[in-house]
Formats: C-alpha cells, structure tokens, sequence
C-alpha cells in the first residue's frame, strides 16, 4: 500500500508542476485523486484500480514530463496483482 501512496503522490505533485494545460487534465487529477483515497483506505478493488490506471494512463500517456511517474503508478498497481475473475 506505501508504493502506491508514494507513486499516486509523486504523479500528482508532478502533474502539479506542470504548467501547460491539456484537455484531459482533470481526468488525470480526478483519477489520481481516487487513487489516494483507496491507498489511504487500505482496501483498494483491484478493478477500479485498474480502471483509474487506464484513465490516467489514456489522459495524460502523450505528456513526456509525466511519463516516469505513470510508469511508477502503474507498476504499484501491478503489486496488487491480476482481478480475480467472476462468472
């Protein structure tokens, strides 16, 4: 759980930073917000973790400046491994 507080923490602070606007940038901050809330909670669903993974991930993947702290996130979130499979 601290290696996704770190890297959800350091993307923000990152995106933060940056100062040029892009379209989907409240999508990555919303998403990213939800991230932390999970880490803070202690019960992440593996789901939604991915899915917010992918949101950031489609939002702001053409910014060079973010791109190691997306990698950081996404391998955080590769932790809690695959979502178990219903049906």
């Amino acid at each position: 759980m601290a290696e996704l507080r770190t890297a959800v923490s350091r993307l923000r602070r990152e995106l933060a930073a940056l100062p040029s606007e892009f379209p989907d940038r409240a999508i990555a901050e919303d998403e990213l917000a939800a991230l932390a809330a999970m880490a803070t909670d202690g019960r992440p669903e593996i789901p939604r973790l991915r899915s917010s993974l992918l949101l950031i991930a489609g939002a702001i993947g053409s910014v060079s400046a973010l791109a190691r702290g997306l990698t950081g996130v996404r391998e955080a979130v590769d932790l809690f491994g695959e979502p178990t499979q219903r049906g």
